[in-house]
């Protein structure tokens, strides 16, 4: 990609001719009638950063063009960038726009400045709603208007913010109008979201234009981060604050951006489930015991973070909350209850309460809004009915018009028309009428040429102890029809990433402070119950996957041996068959034919013990842990999923499948094993793939290592756990059921006997951290002991069905007492904690 990057532009004295059609489709473009348009200034000539932009992008050749956007594609596909539109179960990737939004330094310039002033505005009006209440006690803002919206809590009335500030990050949705001029179309005060998309937009675009990207001198994203995560940072009140993310999970329609901020700024990513009030303080549940946490950085909304105080119902907050806020024990940014200011019914008060906080007048107008609580506001919104929009005051949503967004009366039948009406006279605090505006449009790449669409730029600011920093781009939004008046992430919508263009060459930065400013350290960080618990889990339904598809992939194979007639090859085959059946991979009806139970055992959509099943199990646990993956592994567990899904044709196609997703296993495995820094994390994993793996063969020896065994049973059985070439360098005879037992059970020096997992579990116990520091051994490594102690001094010979289902239940009650004693829910997620106190 460097090398065709280079020549893009002419490097190394060669000029490439411009590419025709795209000269061509921009000439067409400018002369498209319409709404105001990026690409196009008020006197009707094209900006100059965009014709910077497409003289370079005019060089490309058709292939290159759609090379490097193919290339962008499979990036987003292979790291899984991903959201969930409004109402779906399911995700969906990342749907990006391969052009980006161009902006000039000069005009961002006041871009900035009016956001900077909307932000301080906000936070200024917010102190006063919930400290000294003079704005409403003087008439500067109706009462109605602040009391109407269930984002003003109450409870949190007469609450100092920890750290000073309401507002830790800002955003506004902003759009060009009519008259040039960039207009705000509405604030995000409750918990803004599409930074982390800005991000992962910017790291896309960024390599497939990389020497486009670095001669447009493009505005970095990076000190914006770094100021926002100093700003956290300084806000807690100890030297080396430990900041938490806190997200509603992984059915979020946002998670993915979710675990790209946590990992990118190095939070820790919580849930309400992993956080505990204890004494002033709010504290992460670890498998160590009980650690404090100083910053929080809330992606839930207000009214769910305290069910205590304030929802009930609320399943995603932390009982005790609000009552460690009063007592200044934690930072939240943004405060609760900073959600009231995004209510368009403020929204016509905004420019009079510019001039009396900060004597000064917007410097960005907004929409005309007239809330309708208001007697002259009503009448005029009922008098130009047809002329504007109507909306909800306080919601997203018009009251008694759900799913409709914003209400047109002119597209209204009659009968709803006078119901519109009717209820803007009956309850007008719950309707805000607001100027029709139609969104400006920018250029977009669709079905291979140049056309116009409408959009919305969001734009993020962050507090810091020297003002507001705004991040140089934002988060754009497209709309896919032409006449659209607000964009949402879904309905064909797409993404675009946003250059803020410079005149100047843009140094390259980073989140990587300077060397000589940071404390070398070797110490693992905390890990959450909940993440020890998923990471167990992931390692548990690998491994499970990886045995059914050894079971696969020998009844595959053995539909292809010349002598499957023979009564000892049928026996085998009818005992993989059983085994698959009992572990819920099989139907019952698909015994009686091998050739369907397999091909069912890979990939069957219903049955919850299939290879497909158990792939996408490990899938969903893995997307919990999005920000403990690397790309890489995140890459590995999507391509099974993908293999798996595909229908296959015979038998040659099962065992293709089967053969290759073994392998991708493998590759996992070793991720694992080589990138994987071994901390607890790193050993939860371990543990459940070590518990998996003996449970498994455990269970494959008993299936074929009976007394009466056959030798088709005992090489089947070696085959399953991978242990053919060993057995026959150490055995110059056939498999025999003593040798055979040994090596699959007792050996502690092959890496798939049982006796080496219990080893390696044992060791991996030793290694966590204690609950109690009485010095007295806890149950999961007690019973582990046990194990080993029992596999050390077990003979083959005296191996029997009965002694292997015991060593089955073992192990059995040694996960399950990990489980319990590491991840503990419901009434025992009070966990006792160490003696020496918490940290």
């Amino acid at each position: 990609m460097t090398e065709h990057a280079g020549r893009e532009n002419g490097q190394g004295g060669k000029t490439r001719p411009a590419n025709r059609r795209v000269a061509q489709w921009m000439r067409d473009y400018a002369r498209l009638p319409g709404t105001p348009d990026e690409y196009i200034a008020e006197d009707g000539a094209p900006r100059a950063v965009w014709s910077r932009f497409f003289d370079a992008f005019a060089t490309l050749t058709p292939a290159e063009i759609e090379r490097r956007f193919s290339a962008a594609d499979r990036h987003l596909r292979e790291a899984g960038v991903s959201y969930r539109a409004p109402g779906e179960t399911l995700d969906r990737i990342w749907p990006l726009s391969h052009l980006p939004l161009l902006i000039d330094d000069a005009e961002w310039r006041q871009l900035s400045a009016g956001i900077a002033q909307r932000a301080q505005l906000l936070e200024l009006i917010l102190g006063d709603l919930y400290g000294e209440g003079r704005l409403v006690a003087e008439g500067a803002i109706p009462a109605a208007a602040i009391a109407g919206s269930a984002e003003y809590l109450r409870a949190v009335c007469g609450i100092k913010p920890p750290g000073g500030r309401y507002l830790g990050l800002y955003a506004a949705d902003v759009g060009r109008g009519p008259d040039g001029r960039w207009w705000v179309l509405g604030d995000r005060t409750q918990a803004p979201s599409g930074a982390g998309y800005a991000l992962e937009n910017r790291l896309v675009l960024s390599r497939a234009f990389a020497t486009l990207y670095k001669s447009m001198n493009v505005e970095r994203l990076a000190p914006f981060f770094e100021a926002f995560r100093d700003a956290l940072r300084a806000s807690a009140d100890r030297d080396e604050p430990r900041i938490g993310l806190l997200t509603p999970g992984q059915f979020s329609e946002t998670y993915f951006e979710h675990a790209t901020l946590a990992r990118y700024l190095g939070f820790l990513l919580v849930e309400g489930d992993d956080l505990a009030v204890s004494g002033d303080r709010i504290h992460i549940r670890t498998v160590a015991g009980l650690k404090r946490l100083d910053v929080l950085l809330r992606r839930v909304d207000s009214n769910f973070l305290d069910p205590l105080e304030l929802d009930a119902s609320s399943q995603l907050g932390i009982p005790g909350l609000i009552d460690v806020l009063r007592k200044n024990g934690v930072v939240v940014a943004n405060m609760p209850g900073s959600g009231v200011m995004e209510a368009r019914a403020l929204l016509g008060f905004l420019p009079s309460l510019s001039r009396r906080l900060l004597d000064q007048d917007l410097k960005m107008p907004h929409i005309a809004t007239w809330w309708c609580g208001q007697v002259s506001a009503r009448e005029e919104v009922l008098s130009r009915l047809d002329e504007v929009a109507i909306e909800g005051a306080f919601g997203r949503e018009v009251p008694g018009f759900t799913g409709h967004g914003s209400v047109l009366a002119s597209e209204l039948s009659a009968a709803e028309r006078e119901r519109l009406k009717s209820a803007i006279n009956d309850r007008g605090i719950d309707f805000v009428g607001q100027e029709m505006v139609r969104l400006s449009t920018m250029p977009v790449w669709d079905k291979g040429r140049i056309t116009p669409r409408p959009f919305v730029l969001r734009i993020f600011a962050a507090a810091t102890p020297h003002g507001w920093t705004i991040m140089p781009g934002g988060f754009c939004r497209i709309a896919e029809q032409r006449d659209a008046r607000a964009v949402s992430m879904g309905d064909g919508a797409r993404a675009a990433d946003v250059w803020v263009v410079s005149e100047r060459a843009v140094p390259a930065k980073t989140l990587l402070p300077a060397l000589e400013t940071v404390r070398i350290r070797r110490i693992a960080g905390v890990v959450p119950s909940r993440a020890a618990d998923n990471l167990f889990w992931l390692g548990r339904y690998l491994e499970r996957a990886e045995a059914t598809l050894r079971l696969v992939r020998a009844l595959a194979t053995s539909l292809r041996d010349p002598t499957r007639g023979s009564s000892t090859v049928l026996h085998s085959v009818e005992r993989i068959q059983r085994l698959l059946w009992a572990w819920g991979a099989t139907s019952q009806t698909a015994r009686t034919q091998p050739a369907r139970a397999a091909a069912e055992a890979l990939q069957g959509e219903e049955r919850f013990g299939s290879g497909l099943s158990l792939v996408r199990s490990a899938q969903r646990t893995a997307t919990s842990l999005r920000e403990r993956l690397s790309p890489d592994a995140w890459q590995v567990i999507t391509e099974m999923t993908e293999r798996l899904a595909q229908e296959v044709e015979d038998d040659d196609g099962v065992i293709s499948a089967a053969e290759l997703t073994l392998q991708e296993l493998a590759s996992f495995a070793g991720l694992a094993q080589e990138n994987m820094n071994r901390a607890a994390g790193w050993r939860f994993l371990e543990i459940g793939r070590r518990a998996e793996r003996a449970i498994n063969t455990v269970r494959f020896a008993r299936q074929f290592a009976y007394e009466d065994a056959e030798s088709d049973d005992l090489d089947v059985l070696l085959t399953l756990v991978d242990c053919q070439i060993t057995y026959r360098s150490r055995y110059l005879v056939g498999p025999l059921l003593a040798p055979v037992r040994d090596l699959v059970v007792l050996d502690p020096y092959n890496p798939r006997s049982v006796a080496f997992q219990v080893l390696a579990l044992n060791e991996h116990l030793a290694s966590l951290p204690t609950l109690k520091e009485g010095g007295l051994i806890e149950r999961p490594q007690r019973l582990a002991v046990a194990l080993q102690a029992a596999l050390t001094t077990a003979e083959a010979a005296a191996l029997d069905v009965k002694t292997l289902f015991s060593f089955e239940q073992d192990l059995l009650n040694l996960s399950d007492a990990i489980g319990s004693h590491y991840f503990p829910h419901g009434p025992n997620a009070s966990r006792p904690e160490k003696l020496t106190g918490l940290a």
